[in-house]
């Protein structure tokens, strides 16, 4: 790469963008690590939300929205317990901040979560109008950031929420393999146990 030159990544936009530095730090590389360290500081708290999907015994996954730097709502993915197919995090963050700020849109606002939204909730975000949303893992199976789908990447659509992915992934990621390990394992000792029970229950032939 030539000396005063860098690769810089608009975290509002998808593709990298070159700017040609004259030297030293830029204001775009400042504003960028300083969007990167409050993207981060807000991820961690939608890692604690995801905390309580996980005390629940639901996939943890967590969300918050923010409107500047105020949290407005939190969520956890609970459809489990609510019996209900929509009842992600995404979806309880913007029921309850639409409740708190008594309006079905959120335009301005940043919704973060630590998997990668389902079309479903895509669909949502920007029916809310949602500015902003930033993920942390990406979803090899539902996701619709660009997993498997790009929802938000259509220009037919009315409105377009910028996106951003892979913030802290390293530690969502972890959280989410941590839970489904310990679920196969549980399923594994509970068939052990089954089938010991079941071969304890044999009647004995006589010798």
């Amino acid at each position: 790469m030539p000396a005063g030159e860098a690769f810089l990544i608009d975290p509002l936009t998808r593709p990298a963008t070159r700017a040609i530095e004259s030297g030293g730090v830029s204001d775009v590389d400042e504003d960028a690590a300083a969007l990167l360290a409050r993207d981060r500081r807000y991820m961690a708290r939608a890692i604690d939300a995801a905390e309580s999907a996980r005390a629940a015994g639901e996939v943890p996954v967590g969300a918050v929205l923010v409107r500047g730097d105020e949290v407005i709502a939190t969520g956890f993915n609970h459809p489990i317990g609510a019996h209900d197919p929509s009842a992600h995090a995404e979806m309880a963050a913007l029921r309850a901040a639409a409740q708190s700020l008594q309006n079905y849109r959120l335009p301005g606002c940043e919704l973060y979560v630590t998997l990668e939204p389902c079309l479903m909730c895509a669909g949502a975000i920007m029916h809310a109008r949602i500015a902003r949303v930033v993920f942390g893992a990406h979803d090899p199976k539902t996701g619709a950031c660009g997993s498997v789908v790009d929802a938000f990447a259509n220009p037919q659509l009315n409105h377009h929420t910028h996106v951003a992915g892979g913030v802290l992934e390293t530690e969502c990621g972890d959280a989410l393999r941590a839970f489904f390990a310990h679920r196969r394992r549980t399923i594994r000792e509970q068939r052990a146990a089954a089938a010991a029970h079941a071969q304890a229950c044999v009647p004995k032939q006589p010798v």
